[in-house]
């Protein structure tokens, strides 16, 4: 009984210590003194000034464009990616290609940024919304090969095998009978790419350019000139952004089996 409280206790103490600046930020934005030192009482002011702000809705509508194509390349790109891993018999290949693709994921973002800007640069390619957008592409394919990969990994085989022996092809089989079967996990793989776009902050500093600037480097940008509202206010939106997408991920992701 002891060491459950404890447990209980603990938990709770990890938890205030993760979220409390979270919960911090949140009620200061809607705090009506632009002073961090002192609330003088509730307020959506910060939200109208920060609506009011044409640069912070120019790189919150670059975020949108830049994290929606990227979702929508790297769930055709990664869907095609987990397929051709499920088909390669050879269990050591299908391994190897396992391998190398967790790699993206344990790499820190700077070497990947850096990685970036080196192969933009060999390549002479002008920073901008391409080569933004590609990096997007680049770093959110591992998840949703990682997405994708278990389902297939479970599929049943006969159906596929059925399938070619009554003379369909394989890319009709794919289309047919492969591909709705993996539509809940892609769902799951495209809102977790769509998060991880919103959330990037390294691979989009280094490889944005001139002109193209997300949320996450204007929010960056800002904090230059000192902690204003706004930023909280803006914090607070795409928190609540990530938290909606996260919900959604969870409900689509625990549905999915039923069906």
């Amino acid at each position: 009984m002891v060491k459950k409280s404890l447990n209980k206790i603990y938990l709770t103490i990890c938890y205030v210590f993760l979220y409390f600046p979270i919960i911090f930020m949140f009620v200061y934005s809607f705090n009506e003194s632009k002073y961090t030192n002192k609330f003088t009482k509730l307020s959506l002011k910060w939200y109208m000034e920060l609506f009011k702000d044409e640069s912070v809705m120019t790189a919150f509508y670059q975020t949108l464009i830049i994290s929606f194509i990227a979702t929508i390349f790297a769930l055709i790109i990664g869907t095609l990616g987990a397929w051709s891993i499920y088909k390669a018999f050879n269990p050591k290949l299908r391994s190897y290609f396992t391998d190398v693709t967790y790699i993206p994921l344990v790499l820190p973002d700077i070497v990947i940024a850096i990685g970036m800007i080196i192969l933009y640069v060999f390549f002479n390619f002008e920073f901008g919304y391409f080569t933004i957008i590609l990096s997007h592409v680049i770093f959110n394919v591992p998840y949703v090969v990682f997405a994708i990969l278990p389902k297939l990994i479970t599929f049943d085989k006969s159906l596929y095998d059925c399938a070619m022996d009554l003379g369909a092809k394989p890319f009709y089989i794919f289309r047919k009978v492969i591909l709705p079967q993996l539509v809940p996990n892609m769902i799951v793989a495209s809102l977790i790419a769509l998060t991880m776009s919103l959330d990037d902050f390294t691979v989009s500093y280094f490889t944005s350019g001139g002109g193209v600037m997300t949320l996450s480097v204007k929010i960056y940008s800002m904090t230059k000139r000192g902690i204003s509202p706004k930023i909280n206010a803006l914090s607070t939106l795409m928190f609540a952004i990530i938290i909606l997408v996260s919900a959604i991920t969870y409900i689509v992701k625990n549905k999915s089996p039923a069906k």
